[in-house]
């Protein structure tokens, strides 16, 4: 298999950032990793968090919950909704870190999951943020790396479920 990067793109002043990574895969089964709960749990989170997933109704006007928990036993947690998920091209959610003070800082998810030749998916996520501030606020805690972490460990189990094919 090839390695791909993952990128994270945020410029300077903007409300948004977007992630792309392309992996070796048939789309179908990477965005079956964003929707079944057994593949979910096993790379959404930085390398040495642990996940509970508390609620996961992939589907349009579905809820979502998790926390991770890191080393120290620290739990962070996040949650959102689902607005539409069209297999096997589009998910759009929102995506809330409860690990803010305040309440109401939301941001909209839409990810995209393109076909590419030779059983390849380039996935393309935007997450727009109601101000700049936020958007650079979520930059600031770490999102960066643990997006690489989680990335790095979708890769690898998608590589493992490929080859079990």
């Amino acid at each position: 298999m090839t390695t791909h990067e993952t990128r994270v793109i945020a410029e300077p002043g903007k409300q948004e950032f977007f992630i792309e990574r392309t992996f070796d895969a048939p789309r179908e089964l990477v965005f079956r990793a964003f929707t079944d709960p057994e593949l979910y749990v096993q790379w959404l989170s930085p390398m040495e968090y642990s996940m509970t997933l508390e609620t996961f109704e992939p589907r349009d006007n579905g809820a979502w919950r998790y926390t991770h928990t890191d080393t120290n036993g620290e739990i962070y947690g996040f949650h959102g909704v689902y607005h539409m998920v069209h297999a096997p091209e589009l998910i759009i959610n929102t995506f809330e870190f409860e690990g803010i003070p305040e309440k109401g800082h939301v941001c909209l998810e839409t990810v995209r999951f393109e076909e590419l030749p030779g059983e390849k998916t380039r996935l393309t996520s935007q997450s727009v943020f109601q101000s700049v501030t936020d958007r650079d606020l979520m930059l600031s805690q770490g999102m960066e790396g643990g997006v690489h972490s989680a990335y790095e460990k979708l890769a690898a189990l998608l590589e493992k479920l490929v080859k079990g094919k």
